[in-house]
């Protein structure tokens, strides 16, 4: 690690290579190349520093300058002679590939299920969650490469690398992080749960008489919803649903007879691990299918039975320029993905030969997709078992608290007032979602003086209260107009019906945009105040869900700037008009002016480093995978640039290349919420720069989404910005550090020093810190 300044300016050595602990247990992953692990960040108070004085810790913070360009044009910082300006910036070995740096984070996720430091029902909850996470890096990502692959793409990546070396890494990478997995559950995780009187056992393991109990329940219960299809000459092969649990059963009428195949799927709507004896053992329902088939192929000789899972493809894509009608695209789009291509077999070892070749042959799959595991196939319910009230082996509960600021509400002011008298910065999950952002919302949908509401929806809880306000507004009274993005992958459906319930009841609906995914997460209440019309604005990093706000880290702004809501006034009218504004007083937006500013930003700092100045960037996103953002940040370390990225997944940069990106650190966090929100900082000589919002530094972000960030310009609540960030770049507990070649290191503290936990410190100081 490289030495470091604080953000005050003084001087701060890194000692992370003395913290470091190497990464999880050897899996026989290629870690050799091109392989990022992850980590993240923190900004804790000093030891010993008073709380109360950390609320309102100034530093030097100028107004920030109009000017979109912070007085560097884009032009001027062009033409910047950089030392080492020789460097091909293009050259494939600076660039990591995407696929595989998702892949490093997903081995960081499973590392918290291999943490034996963790509570054990969490180590549980992380072995699903990375079943869900590869379940959709399948969908997604393979599935693209397929696609890709099959159009006879051979476009090469930033890195190099062609769709068909990419899917075949990503393979063989998959395959050692499946075997990690099911390692992990049988020789720790059914132990450790077995220790504390949480049985998981297959039926074979039960007492004749406790059998006997099942096979009534199975044949009273879980038989009628069963559906054997058979595939012979007179039946087609049956359609196999994506992620579903499926017996492949091999089956003959008379010892001479060819064996029949036939799929018995294990249906999702029973519980998966069935109590038996009481509360402390459980048996996987697909063990109960298997062991009572006789019961649904009676008169047959039950030959073979194996468990498998398919996953589909989810990259099915329409022209939207062409579309008719945007919501009947959509719904055939859900419909079509139900059929879409498999992409992944997984099975139990041993399958016989018979049993393995239909399968892959009527999939359209080939060998290197095929996943033989021991274990579990689908993890995901194995969730199930930390709703078992076991609070001996949970993290203790988390309940978010209410904002100091709006705690001063009362029957004489309102949320209005507050934020009229001050910007609000709202850190969830520390912050309740429901007393900040939902209570803006509810508040200006009974507000007599409030005339109108504007909100861009990108993904909502399936109940969600922010769309009853903006229905209770309706009735109400007010102009009411949303954006719903229809095009959220994976909740389109939830989208479509909300959509729906709006325009029932008279409201605006934009369903997106033409050409591009609206990922903003931005409302605005129009308010009539003395003789003039107030505007009030939220600008938020997360959705407007309520249940991933209590799981999620992320940030939003209330305010009454008039410039900030100017500009969303703007951005609605695009929303619902069809003309986009690429002038903004303050915001940045995506597609508008945000790729211009950053850039513009970044050079001003790579100016500021030749000058001889102090020049500091950090950075906090979920990705960084834009190369011309990229390259920007190389030119930035080759002039001196110190810049910190905490970068949650995937990071194409390589940081700390000699000559290249020696001043360039990039960090990620994993522990029990997951890091969500973007900060961006630049000194700026002083001036110190600070901005939040929804866009990753993706192409995607930049160019094909529309997105907005927002300056954070108040002295208080730049300096809570700042000491999140500190909080981060200490954290011992959580924290990954990238290495030069994309591998990561997990930092741990120093014996004689305590563990830094950056959510720990967050829900400590959530309660007792004061007015921001």
């Amino acid at each position: 690690m490289n030495e470091r300044e604080s953000f005050d300016g003084t001087d701060q050595r890194d000692n992370e290579t003395d913290q470091s602990v190497t990464e999880p247990p050897d899996t026989g992953a290629d870690d050799t190349e091109g392989v990022p692990n992850e980590t993240e960040p923190s900004m804790r108070p000093a030891s010993g520093t008073d709380e109360t004085e950390l609320e309102y810790r100034s530093i030097s913070a100028d107004s920030e300058p109009t000017a979109a360009t912070n007085g560097t044009s884009v032009a001027a910082v062009e033409s910047i002679p950089v030392d080492g300006s020789e460097v091909d910036l293009s050259d494939p070995t600076y660039y990591l590939n995407r696929e595989r740096s998702e892949l490093a984070f997903q081995r960081r996720v499973l590392f918290e299920a291999l943490d034996d430091e963790n509570p054990l029902l969490e180590r549980v909850k992380f072995l699903a969650i990375f079943t869900t996470n590869m379940d959709e890096f399948f969908r997604k990502r393979v599935g693209g490469l397929k696609q890709q692959i099959a159009a006879g793409i051979t476009t090469k990546t930033p890195d190099g690398k062609t769709p068909t070396e990419q899917w075949v890494e990503v393979l063989e990478e998959s395959r050692s992080l499946f075997e990690l997995q099911s390692r992990c559950y049988r020789e720790e995780i059914r132990p450790a749960l077995e220790e504390n009187d949480i049985r998981i056992v297959d039926h074979e393991a039960l007492s004749p008489e406790t059998q006997t109990r099942l096979r009534e329940r199975f044949e009273s219960s879980i038989l009628p919803t069963l559906t054997p299809l058979t595939f012979d000459p007179a039946h087609p092969f049956p359609f196999i649903s994506n992620q579903s649990l499926s017996l492949a059963v091999l089956t003959r009428e008379h010892p001479d007879a060819e064996p029949t195949f036939s799929r018995v799927k294990i249906p999702r709507n029973q519980v998966r691990l069935l109590a038996v004896d009481g509360e402390t053992r459980y048996v996987p329902l697909e063990s109960v299918v298997r062991a009572n088939l006789d019961l649904l192929f009676p008169n047959v000789e039950l030959v073979e039975m194996v468990l498998f899972r398919v996953t589909r493809n989810a990259e099915v894509r329409r022209n939207e320029e062409v579309a008719e009608d945007l919501i009947e695209m959509i719904e055939e789009v859900i419909e079509e993905r139900r059929f879409a291509t498999a992409v992944r077999l997984e099975i139990e070892p041993d399958a016989p030969d018979q049993i393995r070749d239909i399968l892959t042959e009527q999939l359209g799959l080939d060998d290197r997709e095929v996943f033989e595991l021991q274990g579990p196939l689908d993890y995901r319910d194995l969730s199930e078992l930390t709703a078992l009230g076991r609070p001996d082996l949970q993290l203790p509960d988390w309940t978010p608290q209410p904002h100091p600021r709006l705690e001063t509400c009362n029957d004489e002011s309102t949320i209005f007032d507050v934020i009229r008298d001050r910007d609000i910065l709202v850190h969830h999950p520390y912050h309740s979602f429901e007393g900040t952002v939902q209570r803006f919302l509810q508040a200006a949908a009974n507000d007599p003086d409030v005339l109108a509401i504007k909100a861009a929806i990108y993904r909502t809880a399936s109940d969600s209260r922010i769309i009853e306000s903006l229905l209770e507004a309706a009735r109400n009274g007010k102009q009411v107009a949303v954006m719903v993005e229809l095009k959220a992958r994976f909740d389109e459906k939830n989208n479509l019906e909300w959509a729906k319930k709006l325009e029932e009841e008279g409201i605006h609906v934009a369903y997106g945009t033409i050409g591009y995914k609206t990922h903003a997460k931005t409302s605005l209440v129009v308010r009539r105040e003395d003789d003039s019309v107030r505007l009030y604005s939220h600008i938020g990093t997360g959705n407007y869900h309520s249940e991933t706000a209590k799981r999620y880290e992320d940030l939003g702004l209330l305010t009454a700037d008039r410039d900030i809501g100017q500009d969303l006034a703007s951005l609605f009218n695009y929303f619902t008009g069809h003309s986009m504004s690429q002038e903004y007083r303050k915001l940045l937006v995506a597609p508008g002016n945000m790729r211009e500013r950053f850039t513009s930003l970044i050079r001003a700092e790579t100016q500021r480093a030749l000058n001889g100045n102090d020049a500091r960037i950090v950075a906090k996103m979920n990705r960084l995978e834009d190369p011309t953002l990229i390259r920007e940040l190389y030119r930035a370390s080759i002039a001196g640039v110190d810049i910190d990225l905490i970068v949650r997944g995937i990071c194409r940069l390589r940081p700390g290349i000699d000559g290249v990106s020696e001043t360039i650190t990039v960090q990620s966090i994993v522990g029990r919420f997951l890091e969500h929100s973007r900060i961006f900082y630049f000194r700026a000589d002083g001036a110190d720069r600070y901005y939040i919002g929804s866009a990753d530094w993706m192409s995607r972000n930049l160019d094909s989404r529309v997105e907005t960030v927002t300056p954070i310009e108040a002295p208080q609540l730049q300096t809570g910005l700042r000491e999140i960030l500190e909080t981060l770049l200490c954290d011992t507990a959580n924290r990954w550090v990238m290495q030069s070649d994309g591998s990561y290191e997990r930092c741990r503290p120093s014996t004689d020093e305590p563990s830094e936990d950056a959510h720990e410190t967050f829900m400590r100081l959530a309660g007792i810190t004061g007015p921001r």
